[in-house]
């Protein structure tokens, strides 16, 4: 089991980097005590999920103490656990910037503390408290200059092998006669390949049956189509994921929504899954239409 400590000073993305773990499979754990970690760790092995990713966030809200966090993480190498810290910093400028936009309070601000009454005063305490672990840190990683974006990109490229893991493609299929999918990023209009509605034998079948799909993908003209569509997504996709995009809908319509959407969306699919990228399909009227 591979266990991520999130932690680093208040402001420096941590609800970011979280999610972005979150996107690429990992199971997020908000705030835990450093105290329950080993026994969370033991619960998580004794029900069988010793594959499972996951990122635990601590920081000063639940510990101003570390050292226990330490002799935990150091316990962890005798065992099947894999445990790694990822601390995450930002420059005092950056970080009081980031606090008069959201307007949040810092964590350790007290009225009753002189020295942790301002905000930069609690972010040099904040600083003097997390030095034991940012030393022991695995990753640490300077947000000062990133957007939600690129600190996304950063998660995703540092630990995962594959560029498009935080991204999932949606392949639907649509009857134009019931309307263009109001969630659609993309959309393909297939309504010039050979339609199987007119064949008798082929009418009342959909395109995930061998017959429907035979038919059309046969036609020299859904290979053509197939071959310039694959192009168009595999140069799309990387300029998606480098905004940060991590939904996608590419809606594919004909006349009903029943046969060639049916196919060209399931075959879009295949394609995206060859490349090892997160992809399903939902063939919106496939059950209900009639070309």
């Amino acid at each position: 089991m591979n266990i991520i400590i999130l932690t680093g000073l208040s402001g420096a993305g941590k609800s970011q980097a979280s999610s972005a773990f979150e996107d690429i499979g990992y199971y997020c754990v908000d705030n835990l005590p450093p105290a329950l970690l080993k026994k969370f760790a033991e619960l998580c092995v004794q029900s069988g999920d010793q594959q499972s990713d996951i990122v635990v966030v601590i920081d000063v809200r639940s510990a101003n103490n570390f050292d226990e966090l330490l002799e935990v993480t150091d316990s962890f190498a005798d065992s099947e656990i894999k445990c790694d810290i990822v601390y995450l910093e930002a420059e005092d400028k950056t970080l009081i910037n980031r606090y008069k936009q959201t307007r949040r309070r810092h964590p350790l601000i007290s009225d009753e503390n002189p020295e942790t009454a301002s905000l930069e005063n609690a972010l040099k305490k904040e600083r003097e408290i997390l030095s034991p672990v940012k030393s022991r840190a695995n990753y640490i990683i300077d947000t000062s200059l990133f957007s939600a974006a690129q600190l996304k990109e950063r998660i995703v490229s540092t630990f995962t092998d594959n560029e498009y893991s935080g991204m999932m493609v949606t392949c639907m299929s649509f009857g134009y006669k019931y309307g263009i999918p109001s969630d659609a990023d993309l959309v393909f209009d297939v309504r010039c390949l050979p339609n199987p509605f007119y064949i008798p034998e082929l009418k009342e079948k959909t395109g995930l049956e061998e017959e429907v799909k035979e038919y059309v993908l046969n036609s020299p003209h859904t290979k053509g189509m197939l071959e310039h569509l694959y192009s168009l997504i595999d140069y799309l996709l990387p300029l998606y994921s480098a905004e940060g995009k991590r939904q996608l809908t590419i809606a594919v319509g004909c006349t009903g929504g029943k046969h060639r959407s049916v196919v060209i969306a399931s075959k879009l699919q295949e394609h995206l899954r060859r490349k090892e990228i997160k992809a399903v399909t939902n063939h919106r009227d496939r059950l209900r239409s009639k070309e």
